[in-house]
């Protein structure tokens, strides 16, 4: 035990700080190709909404079926070793996506982008350039995908290994706001580089970002038992939970004890179908905003992702999601240490609260009449309450399964998630052409054509958070931890 007067150290925070930017560089590379599609990609590949939503789906199903193995990736391969691998292959994998003309020109036997552009759009040659060209990002998205897979579980493992149970949510909240901080970022430097210097360089320099990190990773990052930046003081206060059952001894080996569990083994339990509830309802719903917002605000209102007031208005539904968002972990260590609740309980309730709010998003095509700024606020708002329910969903498996499961568990989850993921976006992308086929014949709740199609998404990304707390709910309705 650490000396009772011994001032601890907080290096817990500043590994903390570290998976924040690893989150953010995570959904800049993400959002690369939101930002840049509609304006700078799809003119030169004669892109449909269809073959957009076909690459954002097929990047969900990639990074659903890698989440899968990714969690049980890097509790074989270890917290260090594994989080620099995952970081490595998705930033190559983000670099690669320059290419893609090139190649593309290449094989349709064309000499510039200025010919890329000029086919005649709805010709052979022109669906001939869409195919390969999509083809070529998926191989690349799939790169991608498989790397950025390892992000959270890597990140939760170090949660679980860090932070005591009451201060996980809080810890979390702080990383996983750098999912919104890297959405807030992308306005307002992806499309300027695409504009400046071609939406190539964008990815290269985004992708580049991702190697940075990693070295100081591999400097920073060792066990809490092992870490020489960890004292007594903190090592007791990050091991209190295990304490309470064991002695420090125990409890500094307890990981290495704790035998493992199979993927399929996973599936017997209630607790792991709870969360896969959480995030195959939840998950799509954020996935859509980071891919489709940009491109709802062009075709909406007419405001390109390079504009002023295409930057404004989607850092504007981003600053509101990272404002509001990292308070969502602070809300059920409130409800424990104030009000005396279990901390599952306090969890529930708090994501209960979370889950309310995405419910504004029933407004956003009805004020979108008034103003597009109406649109920006209320998907903020409802992103907001995503990251924040996010934050308490993932905390719930380290609150439940031994830390050697954390990562397998919550590879399970994200691979359920990117399913979900894939029948938003896909679906949203033929939906969208359809209707806007269809014109005033397509209609819904007074809406015509594609703001019609979009009047439906927003509908179904409203009661997505209900259904998924009331499956968890009455699946877990009280805390239970797992015995192995």
């Amino acid at each position: 035990m650490g000396n009772p007067q011994e001032k601890k150290t907080n290096w817990r925070w500043y590994l903390c700080v570290l998976l924040f930017v690893a989150t953010t560089v995570n959904y800049l590379d993400r959002q690369v190709l939101s930002m840049t599609w509609k304006e700078f990609i799809a003119p030169e590949f004669h892109w449909t909404d269809s073959d957009y939503g076909t690459i954002t789906g097929i990047f969900s199903i990639i990074y659903a079926v890698a989440c899968l193995f990714a969690g049980k990736f890097i509790d074989w391969m270890g917290t260090k070793k594994g989080y620099l691998w995952a970081i490595g292959v998705w930033s190559l994998g983000a670099c690669l996506h320059a290419g893609c003309g090139w190649v593309t020109m290449k094989v349709e036997g064309l000499d510039s982008v200025e010919a890329l552009r000029a086919v005649e759009a709805g010709s052979e040659v022109a669906v001939a350039i869409a195919t390969v060209s999509v083809y070529l990002f998926l191989f690349c998205r799939t790169i991608l995908a498989m790397g950025e897979a390892g992000n959270f579980p890597a990140a939760i493992k170090v949660t679980a290994e860090y932070f005591p149970k009451k201060d996980r949510a809080f810890a979390t909240s702080i990383f996983n706001a750098g999912a919104s901080v890297g959405a807030l970022a992308a306005p307002l430097t992806i499309p300027a580089l695409a504009k400046a210097w071609g939406w190539e360089m964008a990815f290269i320099i985004i992708g580049g970002l991702g190697f940075i990190w990693m070295f100081f990773w591999a400097f920073m990052y060792d066990k809490p038992a092992q870490s020489k930046h960890v004292n007594a003081a903190e090592l007791d206060y990050i091991q209190q939970d295990d304490a309470a059952e064991a002695d420090a001894a125990a409890a500094a080996n307890e990981a290495q004890n704790e035998p493992s569990i199979g993927l399929l083994e996973t599936l017997k339990f209630k607790q792991t179908w709870a969360f896969i509830a959480g995030k195959f309802f939840t998950d799509g719903v954020w996935w859509f905003f980071l891919f489709w917002a940009p491109a709802y605000f062009q075709d909406q209102f007419g405001y390109k992702a390079s504009s002023g007031m295409g930057q404004a208005l989607i850092f504007t539904l981003y600053f509101i999601v990272t404002f509001l968002s990292i308070y969502g972990g602070y809300l059920p260590k409130l409800f424990v240490e104030k009000k005396g609740m279990e901390p599952y309980a306090g969890r529930m309730r708090a994501m209960l609260i979370f889950a309310f709010f995405p419910i504004f998003a029933l407004f956003a095509q009805p004020l979108g009449g008034f103003s597009a700024w109406w649109p920006a606020i209320i998907i903020g708002l409802a992103g907001a309450g995503h990251q924040a329910w996010s934050a308490n969903l993932y905390s719930t498996v380290g609150d439940m399964f031994p830390k050697s499961c954390v990562a397998t568990i919550t590879g399970v989850g994200q691979m359920m998630g990117g399913f979900g993921s894939f029948c938003i976006n896909k679906g949203s992308g033929v939906l969208f052409d359809y209707a806007a086929g269809q014109g005033s014949a397509f209609t819904f709740f007074g809406f015509e054509g594609k703001p019609a199609a979009y009047m439906i998404v927003f509908c179904i990304c409203a009661v997505a958070y209900l259904i998924a707390w009331n499956i968890m709910h009455a699946l877990v309705p009280r805390y239970k931890k797992i015995e192995l």
